[in-house]
């Protein structure tokens, strides 16, 4: 077997090469022109296919979960039949691209509720049960942990401006970068347990819900209207970047995350 960590392989040529059942994580195909290549039972995550394109593909049993942009399926663009369809399911997912306070505000509470009602379910199991992961997905309590992280990053950070906003509870999503001041491991915590339990996962939780609230709660118009900069060391940084788009994204983290516990908590 070989391994090929941190090499630069840019340019080069495989044909009549079998790469079955290889592992490859942080690998660039950037340009890549890629002909007669099987993918079945491959399984992709966290992949970037911006631009892709795929000609005289065969799809079949495939499953796709992710954001869709300017997807055209055989002539047809198919994002927006994609989106009317979730929301049909869903009428309250249509309230999480909010435009104004009053919209955020209902939005906000909404999922609130929701999150209630799926963590009233939660309850209902064995505890143990919470650190099951179903199908390589985060368990009901890593879901929790990371979207504390999300509000931290989104909130505390690049709102409120602290630049290190951390708990050692916090998990990032799976494919960030190993940052030495961000918490980013699924379930080592130096000096203590390596699964801490659903009440002190909540005891984070509630207290980062409680400050996105309260920006909520006082948000304004000028507010949405203006921008955020965040350049210290860590991340985010970015430059005038939305106010409104930092909201946006702690509401389709609760939103999404929480579909996918109810998901797995019907598995469980």
């Amino acid at each position: 077997m070989t391994e090929f960590i941190d090499q630069d392989l840019s340019g080069s040529t495989f044909r009549r090469t079998s790469l079955s059942g290889s592992t490859l994580h942080e690998v660039k195909f950037e340009d890549a022109d890629c002909r007669r290549v099987w993918l079945n039972r491959t399984e992709f995550r966290g992949v970037m296919m911006h631009g892709a394109k795929l000609l005289g593909a065969e799809l079949c049993d495939v499953v796709i979960n992710g954001e869709l942009q300017n997807v055209v399926v055989n002539g047809v663009e198919i994002s927006a039949y994609v989106e009317a369809e979730l929301n049909r399911r869903s009428p309250e997912r249509a309230l999480m691209r909010p435009t104004d306070p009053a919209g955020f505000r209902t939005a906000w509470a909404v999922l609130e509720q929701k999150w209630d009602e799926t963590l009233a379910r939660a309850r209902a199991l064995d505890p143990e049960l919470l650190h099951v992961s179903v199908g390589g997905e985060w368990s009901f309590v890593q879901t929790l942990r990371h979207l504390s992280f999300a509000s931290a990053a989104w909130v505390g950070r690049m709102i409120h401006g602290d630049p290190a906003p951390w708990h050692p509870l916090d998990l990032p999503w799976d494919e960030a970068p190993d940052w030495d001041d961000i918490p980013c491991d699924r379930a080592v915590r130096p000096g203590r347990e390596a699964r801490p339990s659903l009440d002190e996962v909540l005891e984070v939780r509630r207290g980062r819900q409680a400050m996105v609230r309260d920006v909520i709660e006082h948000l304004t118009d000028d507010q949405l209207a203006s921008t955020v900069t965040r350049l210290e060391p860590g991340w985010p940084r970015e430059e005038d970047f939305s106010f409104a788009d930092c909201l946006l994204i702690v509401l389709n983290e609760e939103y999404e995350h929480r579909r996918f516990a109810e998901r797995d908590l019907d598995q469980l």
